[in-house]
Parts: C-alpha cells; sequence; structure tokens
C-alpha cells in the first residue's frame, strides 16, 4: 500500500505566509530563478511546434531531469527554473519543455494542449531520448503533474525504460471536483486570472483560424465550464465540458503507474479537494508514495531563509533514495 503522511514536520512554511492563498501567491509573484537556457524548437508530427528549454550542464551527459509546467505557465516559472537548477547542482542537465502556445509564440494550429494529452510530452520523451539520456527524472506542477502521471499511467507498456522515477506537486488529481473549486467565491480569482491569460491567446487564435475559433462575446464567459464548453472541448475532441473533465481527470490512471512515484500534495491547496489528496483503495500501489503537508498552497512550497523550495528538496530526496 502507498505511504499516506502528514509531513509537518518536515515541512514549514514562512511563518508571515499564514495560509494557502499567500503560499500561493508570493511566490508566483516574486520568487524568481534563472537559469541559463539554451532554447530549441522542434516540430510535432502534426505539422504544430514544441519550443525546448535546455539547461546544459556538461557534455555527453546521461541524466536528464524533464519539467512539466503547469496551467498557462511556461519554462521560465520559478517552479521550474528552481527544480531545474537543484538537478544541475547534482549534474543532471535540465529540460523545462513549453507546451503548444506557452512559450511567447503562438502555436500553428487551432488546438492547445489540456489536461488529457500527455502526447506531447511522450514526443519530447523520445526525443531527449534520442539525444542519448539514459536516466531520466519526470517532474511535474500541477496541470504539468496531471500530464506527467498520464504519461506514466495511459500506456505503461509504452513507457522507456530510461524514466525512472517522477515526481508531482499539486496536482489536480480529481479535475472536475477541482474546477468546481475554483468557481467557488473567495477563489475565482484564481480563475479569473486564468480566463484572462486564455483570452488574449483566443483572441490570437481567432484572426488566424476564423472559420473555426471566435472571440466574440469572450467576455461572457465567466468560469471554467464557459470556457471548455466553448472552446476546449470542441477543439479537443470531447463532447462537453462534463466530458472533458471526466476524461481528462488522471485519477482513474494512478493504478497502472509501475515505476517509483512520488505525489506531493498540500492539504491547504486552494485548487484542490479531499478525492484530490486521496488516491483511493484501488490506486493502493507500494511504488506509489502520496505526502500531504499540512501546508504548502497551490506550487509554493517556500521555506524560511531558503533560497530552495520544500518542493526542489523533496524531489532531490526521492531521487536519491
Amino acid at each position: 500500500m502507498p505511504l499516506h503522511f502528514i509531513s509537518k514536520n518536515q515541512y514549514h512554511a514562512p511563518f508571515w505566509q499564514f495560509n494557502g492563498h499567500l503560499q500561493s501567491i508570493y511566490p508566483s509573484i516574486f520568487r524568481k530563478v534563472k537559469i541559463p537556457y539554451k532554447r530549441e524548437r522542434i516540430d510535432l508530427p502534426d505539422g504544430d511546434f514544441l519550443d525546448l528549454d535546455w539547461a546544459i550542464v556538461a557534455k555527453s551527459n546521461k541524466k536528464l531531469v524533464i519539467v512539466t509546467h503547469g496551467l498557462e505557465g511556461d519554462s521560465t516559472r520559478h517552479y521550474v527554473t528552481g527544480m531545474i537548477q537543484i538537478f544541475n547542482e547534482q549534474g543532471y542537465d535540465g529540460l523545462g519543455w513549453n507546451c503548444r502556445s506557452c512559450s511567447g509564440e503562438i502555436n500553428r494550429l487551432p488546438r492547445f494542449y489540456h489536461h488529457g494529452d500527455a502526447e506531447d510530452l511522450r514526443f519530447v520523451l523520445a526525443y531527449a531520448i534520442e539525444k542519448g539520456y539514459q536516466e531520466i527524472v519526470l517532474v511535474g506542477f500541477s496541470m504539468g503533474g496531471s500530464l506527467t502521471l498520464r504519461l506514466l499511467g495511459e500506456k505503461p507498456n509504452l513507457l522507456p525504460k530510461e524514466v525512472k522515477k517522477a515526481i508531482v506537486f499539486s496536482v489536480p488529481l480529481d479535475l472536475p471536483t477541482s474546477v468546481r473549486e475554483l468557481a467557488k467565491k473567495g477563489k475565482r480569482f484564481y480563475m479569473n486570472r486564468f480566463l484572462k491569460k486564455l483570452g488574449v491567446k483566443i483572441k490570437q487564435k481567432s484572426v488566424m483560424f476564423p472559420e473555426v475559433i471566435s472571440y466574440d462575446g469572450y467576455e461572457k464567459i465567466k468560469n471554467f465550464d464557459d470556457f471548455d464548453n466553448r472552446y476546449t472541448a470542441p477543439l479537443h475532441g470531447y463532447k462537453n465540458a462534463k466530458d472533458f473533465y471526466n476524461q481528462a481527470s488522471v485519477k482513474p490512471l494512478l493504478k497502472n503507474i509501475e515505476i517509483p512515484t512520488l505525489i506531493v500534495q498540500a492539504a491547504n491547496d486552494p485548487f484542490l479537494t479531499a478525492p484530490c489528496l486521496d488516491l483511493g483503495d484501488e490506486n493502493n500501489k507500494e511504488n506509489i508514495l502520496l505526502e500531504i503537508t499540512a501546508h504548502g498552497g497551490h506550487v509554493g512550497f517556500m521555506m524560511l531563509n531558503s533560497k530552495k523550495t520544500y518542493a526542489e528538496k523533496r524531489a532531490w530526496e526521492f531521487v536519491e533514495s
């Protein structure tokens, strides 16, 4: 069975970040970790492209960490660069890849990226293996955690032997309940921020593909259900938003994961619900470790008097153990 524990003695948020909102928002706005990236653009089989940002520490290195960002994030987010930095310090090359439309340039096709499709990550992984990497660790945050777990559990027989371990943080394991959680009063500002950023891209796409995507009336979209019914579902082959949430939820796939995997969730994460903090009996597997911290917020986990976060420290501990 997996280990479930509250790590109150292992992690404490800075005293002045006294709730989950502050623990989520402060690092998102103010924490900066810069690393020397070298960008590479690769073309996808469907004609689109991905921008990969590499942090190379040694020629002919065989060890690599691949970090996947969250919804409307990118490879420059503090949690991506901070994670790559700690792995660089331990001799790993780092790869922060950008989902379609997230690298600063809009992608070529009408479609975007979403919780239910890990094929771009699978392509990135195969590309890294072609480069000669033999020991690969996967790390994902929030939606990036969903994609990482989906990659592991959706087609476990296709997972390359080079992938040794995976660590994910702040993952909406049960997507339908997380969507409803962010629609609650007091949390809608998170959702509104996402919708505003997505709206900029929808406006660009409406110019590129006016016969497929319309920006008219976007101001009437008030929640994720509205957005996903109008855009995500039809653009990516789902019946509607409900169908998308059910199929894109990664929790049912956990039972298929075969490699050592650490899932770290904060009990005070504003994005997560009770079903996101419990793997369920059907997912009781020795190789999956669920760690629930009392604090940390959503992709926060800052530590007092430390440039590293608990997420970065814990990820490396798990790889080293």
